[in-house]
């Protein structure tokens, strides 16, 4: 038996001696690369955080003192020490979540993986301790230097340096080299005074000792006010040389740092120095994502950020090539027309490979600009861009257009902004849950004005709709598609006059109309096997894609027109959503075709794969057709438009309320 196998909480941790940790140290990582290498996951971040997590769990109490993580994918090490050590079933349907979660444990807190939020978390955790006469209880935020990238972060630090009676302590995980590493026997010097330093700092005592010289100097007329203002400017000069701590304390918090976060004796002792101090506390930890592991370290890309099932010794995926991914269709054309147009520009928020813009950027580097995790600066900034002329290109996960939406509304929309925004991950997206499902969009642009939405069905679609995007001059357009691999091409019978696609007619040349089937998206394999099966039952149905679901199409208000029942299959959530949204046009056309909406739930979906996803919510043919003959035959409502002659279903006697 190893040691990580006696950890049940993190409280074992505190009989452990030094050596020991060390031991656990590396079984944990061994853990991690073993587990992880199977079922895929986060692997580099977790490596990196292996002794500042032993650390804060060592020197704070939790869940008496609170840990928050930010962003949440490095809370690997964090389930291990807290009881959660089978990994067979990671992020897969039934297993552990990726994430932090409440369900798991009460060592848990926050459960979104949007990034920069953890220190509002903090300020808000901390503000109830205080109200609630628990001021005495500490609140530990880990925040990458990523993290730091958004401004929610800096909103955050704003009001907790604030309060100078808050015992928060901010743990920064930096692990991109935002800083030069110090090297030499001077600064090895300092490194080896530093503890020291900050202990004494951080005491109370010399808190107070300060402000009595700083009252006492600046009472002192003339000569003592130059004397303080002399003495304060050499102290932070060096200090600001010395380490990059300045920022920090202008704000009014104490900086502890930078420390080697896989030192563990030097981890504990800056964060029992930060517990110390009766007040906010920076603590800079200099990381490496996958360190211990060489090929996570020898990736040059991400460091082996999140990887799929993978050969624990070489690194190297073990599956064969997969097909072309939606993503990298995107990639490939946003470069050819990065080629053709030179006022073209792409934006990034801190993930140029993941939504498919290095290409774009290989080619041409000064055209493609990396905000950072600050969606709400690059949708702002690309509607600055439009004005001056250009065309951005503004790539994220589609679950992080939330984060924009006032951005997207007033600073694009309102002005008309010729910017295009390309949704990758959209709809079902898998493992990764509730987070980062892309399942809120189409429901959120349906109330911006003006706005153009388009949804491929496959590659070709992609391409050209892309195209048609970036040809859009005078208002905002939106291209979404899905996470993985793209599906076989999905040819159409007809494109109508407005650009909708005829996919299919079933019985072929029937005059009859029973079903009109409206697929958004990827969605188009899922109708055409519910149209094969609607067929089978004796129903005739037409299947289009509209292409552009935004505005929408004239053609498919007549369609509906000319059908007995219509469905519109969405992979985004059915309130609010595409088929809401032609159901409130077909009305104000005078249309009374009964549409059912078929799509997701308005609820927080748990982790799995994309298919166990959609079967747990009923989008699978089988249960879409069924629902389907029920509403034909009249037995389920929306009521199909019944046939000549016959009687209009009723629901019967109306309910007692």
């Amino acid at each position: 038996m190893g040691i990580l196998d006696t950890i049940r909480n993190p409280q074992d941790l505190n009989e452990l001696s030094e050596e020991q940790l060390k031991q656990l140290a590396s079984e944990v990582r061994d853990f991690l690369i073993t587990n992880v290498s199977q079922t895929g996951g986060h692997l580099g971040p977790n490596l990196g955080v292996v002794e500042l997590t032993l650390a804060v769990h060592r020197i704070f109490d939790s869940p008496r003192d609170s840990i928050v993580f930010d962003t949440g994918h490095q809370s690997y090490v964090h389930k291990l020490l807290t009881g959660r050590q089978d990994f067979s079933t990671l992020r897969q349907e039934g297993g552990i979540s990726g994430y932090p979660s409440r369900a798991e444990s009460e060592h848990d807190i926050v459960e979104s993986s949007h990034a920069s939020s953890s220190l509002s978390w903090a300020d808000g955790i901390s503000r109830a301790r205080r109200l609630t006469g628990e001021g005495d209880r500490h609140v530990v935020a880990v925040v990458g230097d990523g993290a730091l990238t958004g401004g929610m972060a800096w909103e955050a630090i704003n009001n907790i340096a604030a309060d100078k009676r808050r015992r928060v302590v901010i743990v920064v995980n930096d692990n991109g080299r935002s800083y030069a590493p110090t090297v030499g026997g001077f600064a090895d010097y300092l490194a080896s005074l530093r503890p020291t330093i900050d202990s004494f700092r951080t005491t109370p005592a010399y808190e107070r000792a300060l402000d009595w010289w700083k009252k006492k100097l600046q009472r002192g007329g003339p000569a003592g006010q130059f004397t303080y203002k002399s003495l304060h400017a050499m102290k932070k000069g060096i200090k600001d040389w010395w380490a990059p701590q300045g920022m920090f304390e202008d704000l009014g918090m104490k900086y502890i740092g930078p420390v080697d976060g896989h030192n563990l004796q030097a981890m504990e002792h800056a964060l029992a120095t930060a517990k110390h101090y009766a007040g906010p506390v920076i603590v800079h930890a200099m990381t490496e994502k996958g360190h211990g592991y060489a090929p996570a370290r020898a990736h040059e890309a991400d460091q082996f950020h999140a990887v799929g099932i993978i050969d624990p010794e070489t690194g190297e995926p073990t599956g064969t090539a997969g097909a072309q991914s939606w993503t990298s269709v995107f990639a490939d054309e946003i470069a050819a027309i990065a080629d053709e147009r030179k006022d073209v520009v792409g934006i990034t928020g801190a993930m140029l490979i993941p939504v498919g813009l290095h290409k774009f950027a290989a080619r041409h580097p000064d055209r493609v600009i990396d905000v950072g995790i600050a969606e709400q600066h690059a949708l702002t900034s690309a509607a600055g861009m439009a004005f001056g002329g250009l065309h951005p290109v503004v790539a994220v996960y589609a679950t992080f257009l939330n984060r924009a939406f006032d951005q997207l509304l007033m600073d694009v929309a309102l002005h008309k902004a010729g910017v295009t925004i390309v949704l990758d991950r959209a709809g079902v997206t898998g493992p990764d849950g509730a987070s980062h499902h892309g399942m809120w969009d189409m429901s959120m642009v349906q109330i911006v004005p003006g706005l153009h939405l388009a949804a491929p069905r496959d590659a070709s679609r992609l391409r050209e709709e892309l195209r048609e995007a970036v040809a859009i001059s005078d208002a905002p357009t939106v291209v979404r598609f899905s996470k993985g691999s793209v599906g076989a091409e999905v040819e159409a019978l007809e494109r109508l006059s407005d650009g909708v696609d005829i996919l299919s007619r079933r019985p072929s040349g029937s005059t009859e109309n029973d079903v009109l089937i409206i697929s958004v998206g990827a969605m188009s394999e899922l109708a055409l096997d519910v149209a094969n099966r609607l067929g089978a039952q004796g129903i005739s149905t037409t299947v289009v894609d509209p292409r552009w679901v935004l505005p929408v199409p004239r053609s498919i208000i007549a369609l509906a027109s000319h059908h007995r029942l219509v469905i519109c299959i969405e992979d985004g959530v059915r309130a609010g959503g595409v088929g809401s949204r032609i159901r409130q046009e077909m009305r104000a056309a005078g249309v009374d075709t009964a549409l059912n909406e078929v799509g997701l739930p308005v609820e927080f979906l748990d982790h799995g794969t994309r298919s166990q996803v959609l079967e747990r919510v009923g989008l699978t043919a089988q249960q879409i057709t069924h629902d389907v003959v029920a509403q034909v035959l009249g037995t389920k409502v929306p009521f199909a438009r019944p046939l000549p002659g016959q009687q209009h279903p009723t629901t019967g006697s109306l309910p007692i309320l």
